[in-house]
């Protein structure tokens, strides 16, 4: 991207000036690693002390701030620091139109329906009665099963793997190796205590503006769907299993595991390394703290923390009285000890 002046930042996130509207950067930097002729932005209190030392010709910064000492850089106050950042972060990474082309190396069914403008990249399998809406991109060695439909403005990353009869929405992103529509864990137990395999006639669904990162899993539903609504944003690694439903606008973040029909609502925050135990009903706008186990079901507004999850504020409550267990017990055990002195001592009665 060329040079862009703090007056033309300024208008594109709708924030105040104070310094020099005509110094002119060239890109983003971290605030505790920045350098000359960059963009750099405060949003954690605990990293202005970075900001004085500032390399960096332009800094974001909330409405509320107020320098301590002298600075050396021109600020710009916006009401939202991370979401003002995220339009700087989209305009410093917009590429130029990029081509599109279908490689002949690509494997596509004659059945396939394909739209305007679609990329696709050698070694993509595109199976029987499958459909990619337009401007969708398919990067190399993608497997798309049978009766797939990919909506349009979709980007699919090397490696995905897409099973039969799955959909996939319009403006949503799978990251690499990606797997839409494995079976998920069913097996029914016999007598002789040996496993039988419990096929998964279901699909996944997965709706529009959705974003997967790397090497997350969203196993077909037994019979009926796996959901995953609108606006979700799944980190890498998780694993969503046979009928979940995740709603809309919820965020999940790496290695949590959602066991079998649970049903997540809709804007809820989920830390990383968090369990769901399965067929478990889970509210709205919940809050849950990394490492978190939720084996029952939970009511909206909830803040979780803790395994078996409790309310936030009560886990650290406990939490300040169990980690001295150790040290109490000690003490106890000490207290016990002179007790015992003291009736060995003491005359008998």
């Amino acid at each position: 991207m060329n040079e862009v002046s703090a007056q033309q930042i300024a208008h594109l996130i709708s924030g105040r000036i104070v310094g020099d509207p005509n110094v002119k950067v060239s890109g983003p930097s971290k605030i505790d690693d920045s350098q000359e002729g960059t963009i750099s932005f405060l949003a954690n209190p605990k990293y202005e002390s970075y900001i004085y030392d500032c390399l960096a010709d332009i800094v974001l910064v909330s409405e509320s701030f107020e320098p301590k000492k002298e600075l050396n850089c021109t600020l710009i106050h916006v009401p939202n620091v991370y979401e003002s950042l995220a339009v700087l972060m989209d305009t410093f990474g917009a590429k130029s139109k990029e081509d599109h082309f279908i490689a002949s190396q690509a494997c596509i069914h004659d059945t396939v329906q394909i739209g305007d403008n679609v990329h696709i990249e050698a070694f993509v399998n595109i199976n029987r009665g499958s459909s990619v809406g337009a401007d969708t991109r398919i990067y190399s060695n993608v497997s798309i099963g049978a009766n797939v439909k990919i909506g349009s403005n979709t980007i699919i990353y090397p490696g995905v793997r897409i099973y039969d009869n799955c959909e996939i929405g319009n403006d949503v992103i799978l990251h690499a190796n990606v797997v839409i529509g494995a079976d998920g864990f069913g097996f029914s137990r016999a007598e002789d205590g040996s496993y039988k395999k419990i096929n998964h006639l279901g699909n996944v669904i997965i709706k529009d503006k959705v974003e997967i990162g790397a090497n997350t899993t969203v196993d077909r539903g037994s019979i009926g769907s796996t959901v995953i609504g609108e606006g979700v944003k799944l980190d890498n690694l998780i694993q969503v299993a046979h009928n979940v439903e995740i709603g809309k606008n919820t965020v999940i973040a790496a290695q949590t595991g959602i066991a079998g029909s649970a049903k997540l609502g809709e804007s809820n925050i989920i830390g990383g390394q968090v369990g769901i135990a399965g067929h478990k009903k889970i509210g709205n706008r919940i809050q849950v703290q990394a490492q978190t186990g939720i084996i029952g079901d939970i009511k909206d507004d909830a803040r979780l923390s803790g395994s078996p999850a409790i309310e936030y504020a009560n886990y650290y409550k406990s939490y300040a009285a169990f980690k001295n267990l150790p040290d109490l017990l000690v003490e106890i055990r000490k207290m016990k000890q002179k007790l015992a002195k003291l009736e060995d001592a003491s005359p008998n009665l």
